[in-house]
């Protein structure tokens, strides 16, 4: 679909809710493509994901409420809260920080707060987009092995959990009460359970610390090893819908993203100058004749790793996003639509 054909579909009766909607009707500040439009890797028959961004409303503000984000599942369609998508970029996650770096055609609306947003794109950006796009290259890959029947023993699958886990933890000193990294000790040993080979043990050492910020870790935790015990449920449906080659082309879409904003400070979202290679993967030109991804698919996959590693260890981003900036920008925006401005 060309951008005209986007726009016109936005102004049908399914897209009614961006209009009708109290929460969206005249507070969108952004709204761009999402998916395989954005990336430039649709298909024909490719689904239209749209991805916005909403103002919160003055009582939000001053009653410190925040509805999060509104998803209409017919459309594919989800527009974040603006004190909600602030939160998540600041996480650095990989789902919303593309929505800053899209083609300029594919902004479908953009205010003037929503380009001041896009203009300051950068004070988001730091090293622990290491740890957020390694994690969903990850559990990509890892999923990808098993969709592709490349079933690994039980204590290799452990060790992927647990670096699973440590991706995640990364960012736990920025979102939970402080801690040591050593208050909090994952390790893989020799398992006791007749069925497992070995498994993740726990030392932890807190003490007086928050009961719901421990809960908070605990349960990002919890949902990273059941994500995990889900993977080989969704096998053979996967395989089945011929999906495989999608999520190859995915998996290095993240290290080609990643790789970008550590080495250029930059949000290429668009990816034209790899295209082709990624149109490739995804069409099924690196899968054999049983449907198994090809040895020069993993060497390519290997070369990427490599590039994440170097980028990784020589990046300049800083350590945490520029919080104060974010901050600023955040009591900018609150200020004006509390006083009737926006």
């Amino acid at each position: 679909m060309t951008p005209e054909q986007i726009q016109t579909a936005l102004t049908t009766k399914a897209y009614d809710f961006l209009r009708t909607d109290d929460r969206l009707n005249g507070t969108i500040i952004l709204l761009t493509l999402g998916g395989s439009h954005a990336y430039g890797m649709e298909k024909e028959g490719s689904d239209l994901d749209i991805r916005g961004i909403a103002l919160n409303s003055k009582e939000n503000i001053l009653l410190g409420t925040d509805y999060g984000q509104v998803v209409d599942t017919p459309t594919d369609t989800t527009i974040y809260s603006f004190h909600k998508m602030l939160q998540l970029l600041t996480s650095n996650n990989p789902n919303t920080i593309e929505i800053l770096g899209c083609r300029p055609e594919h902004y479908l609306r953009l205010t003037p707060i929503g380009r001041q947003l896009l203009e300051q794109r950068k004070m988001f950006l730091s090293k622990i987009c290491i740890h957020t796009f390694g994690g969903y290259a990850g559990s990509q890959l890892r999923r990808l092995e098993n969709k592709a029947a490349r079933l690994v023993g039980q204590t290799q699958n452990e060790a992927y959990i647990l670096k699973s886990i440590n991706n995640a933890k990364y960012d736990f000193k920025h979102r939970y009460y402080p801690h040591d990294d050593s208050d909090i000790c994952l390790y893989i040993d020799r398992s006791m359970q007749e069925d497992y080979e070995s498994e993740i043990f726990m030392d932890v050492t807190l003490t007086h610390y928050p009961l719901r910020d421990w809960a908070g870790m605990w349960n990002e935790m919890k949902a990273i090893v059941s994500s995990y015990n889900k993977i080989g449920k969704r096998n053979e449906k996967a395989i089945g819908h011929d999906k495989l080659g999608k999520h190859m082309a995915h998996l290095l879409r993240l290290y080609m993203m990643c790789i970008d904003i550590l080495e250029k400070e930059e949000i290429i979202t668009y990816r034209e100058s790899e295209h082709d290679l990624l149109m490739d993967i995804r069409n099924g030109k690196f899968l054999d004749d049983n449907r198994q991804p090809t040895p020069d698919f993993y060497d390519l996959l290997n070369e990427y790793e490599k590039r994440f590693e170097y980028a990784k260890h020589n990046t300049s981003l800083p350590d945490a996003p520029n919080h104060k900036k974010i901050d600023d920008f955040r009591m900018y925006v609150d200020e004006k639509i509390i006083k009737g401005e926006l």
